[in-house]
């Protein structure tokens, strides 16, 4: 039986060389694993999937308007897959999470979608909170704090201080992103004084 993996972590956790790593797997075995992304996450290139340490790969796109379960259905029709990843699945939308959960279902193709559970405010992503509340499994792919503590948090930082306030989504990586505990995310501690 195919399931929905929610595999989830702060900024720097490894989901986007873990996703490739999985693609990979299934290439060695001669299977078809295709990988897509939200169309809002462009700071690698339109349809380019890459990791912090240069692992990348081309992916499909989804945009917030597009039926997921038609496009993979469409896909699986003229080459099976034997599986589904989808990086920075926090970008999903509601309406999308609910789709590959009939990807899961009715196409028996496993769905395993990484992303971040929250944002830099501490709040949920509208694609994370449906994932949490649909996946079959929920898995936390770990990173550390400069503590040493496991870090939970996603702090945006600005002019080197952590902001609490300001739109959901800013695109960003390791100038604009540092991975906290929760303790030094409030305290907006960046480990530097």
């Amino acid at each position: 039986m195919a399931k929905l993996y929610f595999r989830y972590g702060a900024m720097g956790a490894s989901k986007t060389s873990n996703a490739l790593m999985v693609e990979y797997n299934y290439f060695e075995r001669g299977q078809n694993a295709v990988i897509f992304k939200p169309s809002i996450d462009t700071r690698d290139g339109i349809d380019i999937v890459k990791s912090r340490i240069g692992l990348a790969k081309k992916a499909c796109i989804l945009k917030p308007e597009d039926n997921a379960f038609d496009t993979i259905s469409k896909m699986n029709a003229a080459k099976k897959i034997d599986c589904v990843l989808i990086d920075e699945a926090q970008f999903l939308t509601p309406a999308q999470v609910m789709q590959l959960c009939r990807v899961v279902d009715e196409l028996n193709i496993p769905v395993i979608a990484y992303g971040l559970r929250t944002d830099f405010a501490g709040n949920l992503f509208p694609g994370s909170e449906r994932l949490l509340a649909m996946a079959d499994t929920i898995e936390e792919i770990k990173t550390v704090c400069w503590c040493s503590k496991k870090a939970i948090m996603n702090a945006r930082v600005v002019n080197g201080k952590v902001v609490k306030v300001g739109e959901q989504v800013v695109l960003g990586g390791n100038e604009s992103y540092v991975a906290l505990c929760r303790k030094h995310w409030a305290e907006g501690n960046l480990g530097n004084k």
